[in-house]
């Protein structure tokens, strides 16, 4: 049988998209080694030019072996057809058709899109080398940010049947796994075309036998309602949440086409940190139409949050986006100036919280070194010295160090 090898880029979405072609593999082995692999499926990533070109430079690299490419994801939108007329790649699928993989990979020249209204059916009883389950309950964006094309290659919002959710999960319980991350495109608009709610999902996912902690993907603030609220004292609620600001200036959220505001933002984050939680974000430095006058602003604001964490984006164009079509370009060392100012803020923020000592629930994921490793309830990465086997076991922390890119520990 000949032997197959997934490289998935950018999201959890994908991440989860290349478990669900790794089910529905019959006629194949599955391997967790390149070099060993006949044929290599690239689950591609588009959210932006570069996102593009890193893509494209490994397929460049792998495609100089003798063995089959194949191309999914978001990129088989934006750059599928280019591969495939170029020949370095043999076939490429979009989202709606992965669940075909295992016919597809037995056919080559093919260009198959397929549709953007598309909801998977398939049931994920298994992560190949993973400690945590991410499942994702919905698909596609009704946002229209200015920067980003992602609901133009995921399609617009549509929820996964609950039922089919919860059989994933009770399904992988049995199996052993304790800890579910929740994924989606937008994972906080998911039941709103089923007149349900992600927090009445919540509920009975917590219900069922064997779940121990469930995070959630990136959320809007407008999107975190009372209903929500309700719930984050849960104990099976892992005390992290990700809420998605861009920014904190009204100007720039203005010019990206943003539906939060600061005011609001920060009266969220505020009630939400009293609960005792970790707070990350989304933020974009260097944004067309960012002044030293906007930026000034944000920062000054930004200071104001109880952040703990951030995935912090230097604004790179897209292609075919309102955003690439601005003016008031940023120069690039000015951007990297506000990216390690925001950078080296926000570590700051996220050191003062792990000095207050707490109970850390830790997730051990694996050992390299002298030490275990794994994500507390927080969100922040454990480092734990042991003579015991700590994988794939939950383990309670009392005491443990405050450093500057871990907390480390001894069990």
């Amino acid at each position: 049988m000949k032997r197959v090898y997934f490289k998935t880029f950018g999201c959890r979405t994908n991440q989860f998209d290349t478990q669900v072609m790794m089910s529905r593999l019959k006629n194949f082995l599955i391997t967790q080694k390149e070099e060993e692999a006949d044929i290599v499926v690239v689950n591609s990533c588009t959210v932006t030019n570069s996102a593009d070109s890193g893509v494209r430079n490994y397929i460049n690299k792998i495609s100089k072996k003798e063995r089959k490419i194949y191309l999914t994801g978001c990129g088989a939108f934006t750059k599928g057809e280019e591969l495939i007329k170029s020949g370095r790649v043999v076939g490429v699928f979009g989202h709606s058709e992965k669940e075909r993989i295992d016919e597809l990979l037995q056919k080559e020249n093919f260009f198959e899109l397929g549709d953007l209204k598309h909801i998977d059916k398939t049931v994920v009883e298994e992560f190949v080398g993973k400690s945590r389950a991410f499942i994702k309950i919905q698909e596609g964006c009704d946002f229209r940010c200015s920067y980003c094309i992602i609901p133009y290659v995921r399609g617009d919002a549509r929820s996964h049947e609950e039922d089919t959710i919860l059989e994933q999960i009770e399904r992988l319980a049995s199996n052993g796994f304790g800890e579910f991350i929740l994924t989606g495109t937008n994972v906080g608009s998911y039941g709103r075309d089923k007149n349900g709610s992600l927090a009445g999902l919540l509920k009975k996912i917590a219900m069922i036998r064997g779940v121990r902690r469930v995070r959630i993907g990136s959320l809007e603030p407008i999107q975190i309602d009372e209903e929500f609220k309700e719930i984050l004292e849960e104990p099976w609620m892992s005390r992290h949440l990700h809420i998605a600001l861009q920014h904190t200036s009204d100007e720039m959220l203005k010019i990206m086409n943003r539906r939060n505001r600061v005011k609001e933002d920060l009266e969220l984050f505020w009630e939400i940190a009293e609960k005792g939680y970790a707070l990350g974000t989304d933020f974009i430095v260097g944004h067309p139409g960012e002044s030293d006058e906007i930026f000034a602003e944000a920062y000054e604001n930004l200071k104001k949050f109880p952040l703990t964490h951030i995935h912090l984006f230097t604004y790179s164009p897209r292609d075919n986006t309102p955003s690439a079509l601005m003016r008031d370009r940023i120069r690039g060392d000015v951007a990297k100036k506000r990216y390690n100012m925001v950078k080296s803020l926000i570590k700051e923020k996220n050191l003062t919280f792990r000095s207050q000592k707490r109970v850390l629930q830790v997730l051990v994921e694996s050992k390299k070194g002298d030490y275990f490793s794994g994500l507390d309830q927080f969100f922040n990465r454990v480092l734990i010295r042991s003579d015991l086997d700590l994988s794939g076991n939950w383990v309670e922390i009392y005491d443990y160090e405050a450093k500057d890119e871990a907390n480390y520990a001894e069990f």
